[in-house]
């Protein structure tokens, strides 16, 4: 399990003065990027491929309100990827400083090409990267049907 800690500061608080929402998705992903930099998905990798990942969702559920004054960690687990690479899936729950465990997020995502804008496979040479990653027990190979688990679609205004 990959760790990163955290200061809560001031701009961190909402209005109640406890840690907002958009700062429970800015820690994942800085979790997500320093996790997948220390595995050698960085910006001169990334670059040379011309990719970059995209989330399809995070789902975050919230159990015990935080504050600042204290650190908190995120956690990382690679949790499902295709057997391509091109989908990923991570889960990060979020502890406070006594190690207990005050909200739980699940994310979903792919693999861009970034100058056709379509998703893609990821290159060998990066897919093997994570073949180096722990998996959890848990952990799965993900299939295009995984990303429509919840059966989402676009309703654009003209057909409300």
């Amino acid at each position: 399990m990959y760790l990163k800690d955290f200061e809560i500061r001031w701009n961190d608080l909402d209005a109640n003065r406890h840690l907002a929402n958009a700062s429970y998705i800015s820690f994942a992903a800085h979790t997500r990027m320093s996790f997948l930099m220390e595995c050698g998905f960085d910006h001169t990798m990334l670059g040379k491929h011309n990719i970059g990942p995209v989330v399809f969702y995070e789902h975050i559920y919230y159990f015990k309100e935080v504050f600042s004054g204290k650190p908190v960690r995120v956690s990382l687990e690679l949790t499902g990827l295709s057997a391509d690479g091109m989908f990923f899936e991570f889960r990060h729950n979020y502890y406070d400083y006594k190690g207990q465990n005050f909200a739980h997020c699940e994310i979903m995502g792919a693999w861009i090409d970034l100058k056709d804008r379509k998703l893609i496979s990821l290159p060998t040479e990066l897919s093997e990267l994570f073949d180096k990653v722990e998996k959890p027990s848990d952990f799965k190979i993900l299939t295009k049907a995984d990303t429509r688990k919840y059966q989402k679609s676009p309703v654009n205004l003209e057909e409300v």
